[in-house]
């Protein structure tokens, strides 16, 4: 990562040292901010980079004694993790927690991600965990499962897939029966569970989404428990195993080092307390387990955006330094074929590939913490209505931040390749596997069709249109304020407001028929036009931070958002285009046809 662009993006845009001012964060100051990035950082660089290719040529598998095995140099990286006190980084104080803005927490994670991915997905999952339990549990569950997560003991999952189903959670099939003794029986499979078995640590805390007997069709009969693969004893020692067994481990093009696993709860693999099945217990109310799990799931979708910029970031730098280094051909007018080559940085080809990358990758990264900001205002702001304002943005920019990253920042590691040349597809350098790794996020956590149906049917819906209207005036006085200042900011302003007007009157016109199949058949399409306004929008703000400073570094951002508004943010017009003009082509096919 860029720690002058992470330390602009927090400081110099966000204000992030402004949240000191407030309770929650008042034991902090810039020094501990700095301190948190400094430890994220020398982590990610003595311990995580060190195994990314090792984890990756080296993918998880199940020894003769059952056991997932993997290289024992994740195990010291996880444990160095833990021992830093970074996994109880958001956590509130009386759980054992740092109470550290999650802006920054999120700028700190990126270091770790982009130096492993796979190994870094089991803490995050981990605390993604913890941090509902801790939302939605009972205090006794806080204290028996989410605390060692906390600690950095033990791990979690999110349990919701199932094989048949896929993303359409209505569809799962599994089964929770109560017992006399207040738990619940659990059966049923569970598929594509990041971390669902290794023995990294002393426990793994499931939360299983399942079915009680007569509970509603639909996601309206879902409810959430916690299965852990030991029982606890009243002490919080580890007793007997839970009928949780590893059925199999999908192999993966990426993030090869995080196992992904097909599970079985309940098949008799074991018998806890005397009898098969998994032993559960329910989070909250029956009926209630969606709405819980979305509190994980939303905040495991921009964990997912944050993981994807941090691919095309590092990608982008590993080009950056091999189109410096790398000599080859001459000057396009060059008539002397003894002259020396020359970099490829001096090239306009491949200085057109980097400026996209960081375009894309500084974008992202500025959209990821923009969202990581409305977290911290959501919670802390003492003014209800500046909460509730945060918290609708919040909503309805999860979809993109989850989904812009995951497609532009995958087109940075395509691009990091094509500068490396033909060393770029060969494993001696490390953007193939950064590519590999990347293209799993289209995927995590609901694929672009998924974020675009909840972006254009739902998000963009509520409230009667609440949450756009948010946006709109965020973006209004932007421009208003880019505008002023002259320069080419005020073209580029002009554009902005161009295109917001657009996205609007679009939005209208796929809504005018009140038909939702009609509505939606292109809900890909206005995701992507949507969120190049959005990244658009948060370019303008990032040169209204640079203000007339000079030096590199701002030129280099001057140089970013021209880049996009010349050649990004033009490329939505035929997609709203084709939007407005309710095409039917998809839902006319004849399946048949294809």
């Amino acid at each position: 990562m860029n720690r002058r662009d992470v330390e602009f993006l927090l400081y110099e845009w966000l204000d992030v040292p402004a949240l000191v001012e407030r309770e929650r964060y008042a034991d902090h100051s810039r020094e501990t901010f700095d301190a948190v990035l400094d430890l994220s950082e020398q982590l990610a660089t003595h311990h995580f980079a060190p195994l990314n290719a090792l984890v990756d040529a080296n993918e998880p598998f199940v020894g003769d004694d059952g056991k997932v095995v993997l290289p024992p140099e994740l195990a010291r990286a996880l444990a160095a993790y833990s021992e830093s006190g970074l996994s109880a980084s958001i956590f509130d104080d009386a759980v054992g927690g740092m109470q550290l803005p999650f802006a920054v927490h999120m700028a700190a994670t990126t270091y770790l991600m982009a130096a492993s991915v796979g190994a870094s997905a089991y803490p995050f999952l981990a605390a993604g965990n913890a941090n509902l339990i801790v939302t939605h549990g009972s205090p006794e569950q806080v204290t028996t499962y989410a605390l060692p997560v906390i600690e950095g003991r033990w791990y979690g999952t999110m349990a919701l897939s199932e094989p048949q189903a896929g993303s359409s959670l209505g569809d799962i099939t599994t089964r929770a029966v109560p017992q006399d003794d207040g738990s619940h029986r659990v059966t049923g499979s569970k598929m594509w569970i990041s971390a669902g078995d290794h023995e990294l640590g002393d426990n793994i805390v499931h939360l299983v989404l399942a079915r009680t007997p007569g509970a509603a069709p639909g996601t309206k009969g879902i409810s959430l428990f916690i299965v852990p693969r030991f029982l606890v004893e009243d002490d919080g020692s580890l007793g007997e195993r839970n009928d949780v067994a590893l059925v199999g481990l999908n192999h993966k093009m990426g993030y090869r080092g995080t196992t992904n696993t097909l599970l079985n709860l309940g098949e008799g693999f074991t018998t806890p307390r005397g009898a098969a099945g998994a032993v559960g217990f329910l989070v909250g109310e029956e009926g209630r387990g969606l709405t819980y799990m979305f509190h994980m799931m939303n905040e495991a979708r921009v964990g997912v955006g944050a993981g994807a910029v941090a691919l095309g970031y590092t990608g982008y730098l590993h080009a950056l330094e091999y189109a410096r280094v790398r000599t080859q051909g001459r000057a396009v007018g060059s008539k002397d074929p003894a002259a020396p080559p020359v970099a490829i940085i001096d090239h306009p080809d491949v200085r057109r590939m980097l400026l996209a990358q960081k375009s894309y990758v500084e974008g992202g990264l500025a959209l990821v913490l923009f969202c990581a900001r409305l977290v911290d205002e959501e919670r802390t702001n003492t003014d209800a209505a500046a909460a509730a304002e945060a918290r609708a943005l919040l909503g309805l920019l999860t979809p993109i931040a989850k989904s812009w990253p995951s497609q532009w920042c995958l087109a940075a590691n395509d691009l990091a390749i094509q500068v490396h040349g033909g060393y770029g597809y060969t494993r001696d350098y490390p953007v193939e596997q950064f590519y590999r790794d990347n293209r799993l996020n289209p995927i995590h956590e609901g694929t672009h069709g998924i974020q675009a149906l909840d972006l254009l049917g739902r998000k963009v819906l509520e409230g009667g249109g609440a949450a756009l209207g948010v946006l709109g005036a965020r973006i209004e006085a932007t421009v208003r304020t880019a505008s002023e200042a002259g320069g080419e900011a005020a073209p580029q302003a002009a554009a902005l407001q161009a295109a917001w007007d657009d996205v609007l009157r679009v939005t209208a016109a796929l809504w005018e028929k009140l038909d939702p199949a009609l509505a939606l058949a292109n809900a890909t399409l206005y995701l992507e036009a949507f969120g190049h306004v959005v990244v658009a929008w948060l370019w303008l703000e990032q040169l209204g931070a640079c203000g007339t400073r000079d030096g590199v570094f701002y030129d280099g951002k001057r140089a970013a958002a021209r880049y996009f508004y010349a050649f990004e943010l033009p490329t939505i017009g035929p997609k709203l285009r084709l939007l407005e003009s309710l095409d039917t082509t998809t839902l006319d096919l004849d399946p048949d046809v294809l």
